[in-house]
């Protein structure tokens, strides 16, 4: 690793304290060297507040003058919540900037490089650019289709179940793994389940085995049959939005949720695209999707999932009913192994999205 990526993966580092807190924007770190010597750092910290070149900037212990900066992402041009940042780093003497990957954004795209270059600034892109597009897989998604990155987790045994049936609950992987969850939970914006796993399972959806922020929750429920007494609408943990069929309702709130209209398939189901459609909508970046096999395979089918977990118990469920949906190998690529004591870990990611990373 160079000087230039060895800062860059500084920004990157601190771009990560940004999350859960500024979406739909990006995370983005800044950093910024004089002289061989780091003296400001800034990131993104709050949705509409100050961007990372402003807080790096604000934040420097000398004169920013002839400095350089060492940006994730391209500094924005165009007035928004704030000012363009371009022009603040021009007005700052930045003589330099070191840019991580280019912003999608249409509003952007190359607009902030090119920009910077005619006000006389010094500007190389590509600095640890698949990392630092890493650190915005959901804003990258979401700018330039209007839907939400999404990633798939299943528990299920080396048998390939999920549980026993779909009437009761199965405790599947342990400590380590469901710690993994909870941290996966601290990087997206909502966690989507089913109305049935909301019924059987009662569960919270909370990070609370990690420090993190509580994503929104999502539930799934045609209808509007469930119970107004289950956890995820008395616990005032975090928000929760209620997808229902928009034949029989419209949208609005009450104290336990928001209720959200969606579209139905042929089979009176809520269409999966139109349920991203609608929270893309509502400015959701990112979505774990943690219900059972039915809801599951209602959006591996669509082709709608981008990453895929598989958490999996060295046990067997005798009798089990309860089968783990099972992927299109050749529509998917294994990413890594990685063992979580007792369980492991298995990533996938969608071949078409491997390409347009290579």
């Amino acid at each position: 690793m160079n000087f230039q990526e060895s800062i860059m993966s500084i920004a990157i580092d601190i771009a990560k304290n940004g999350k859960q807190k500024v979406s739909p924007n990006p995370i983005v770190g800044c950093v910024l060297v004089k002289d061989g010597q780091i003296i400001g750092e800034g990131w993104h910290a709050e949705y509409g507040g100050p961007h990372a070149e402003v807080n790096a900037i604000l934040n420097a212990k000398s004169n920013p003058i002839d400095s350089i900066a060492y940006i994730t992402l391209e500094p924005c041009c165009h007035e928004g919540k704030t000012p363009p940042c371009v022009e603040f780093l021009y007005e700052n003497g930045i003589s330099d900037i070191y840019i991580g990957t280019l912003d999608p954004n249409p509003l952007m795209s190359g607009n902030g490089v090119r920009r910077l270059k005619n006000l006389g600034i010094n500007v190389t892109v590509g600095v640890l650019e698949k990392e630092c597009k890493a650190l915005n897989l959901g804003y990258n998604k979401w700018i330039q289709t209007g839907l939400p990155f999404v990633i798939g987790k299943v528990a299920k045994s080396n048998d390939n179940k999920m549980g026993a049936d779909n009437k009761s609950q199965t405790k599947i992987t342990g400590y380590y793994a469901n710690q993994e969850v909870h941290e996966m939970r601290a990087n997206v914006d909502a966690i989507m389940i089913g109305k049935n796993t909301a019924i059987i399972d009662n569960p919270h959806l909370t990070v609370r085995h990690v420090q993190g922020t509580n994503p929104l929750r999502i539930i799934l429920d045609t209808n509007r049959t469930l119970p107004l007494n289950l956890n995820i609408f008395r616990d005032n943990y975090t928000d929760t939005f209620i997808l229902c069929t928009e034949k029989k309702f419209q949208k609005h709130r009450t104290s336990f949720g928001t209720f959200i209209p969606v579209k139905e398939d042929p089979n009176e189901k809520l269409n999966p695209k139109s349920v991203l459609e609608c929270l893309g909508k509502e400015g959701i970046t990112s979505i774990l999707i943690e219900g059972g096999p039915l809801l599951m395979n209602s959006f591996l089918k669509e082709n709608l999932i981008d990453k895929y977990y598989e958490f999996i118990s060295i046990e067997n469920i005798e009798n089990g009913k309860l089968f783990s949906p099972i992927l299109d190998l050749n529509m998917w690529q294994q990413e890594d192994v990685t063992i979580l004591g007792k369980d492991k870990r298995v990533t996938y990611v969608r071949k078409e999205i491997c390409l347009q990373e290579s």
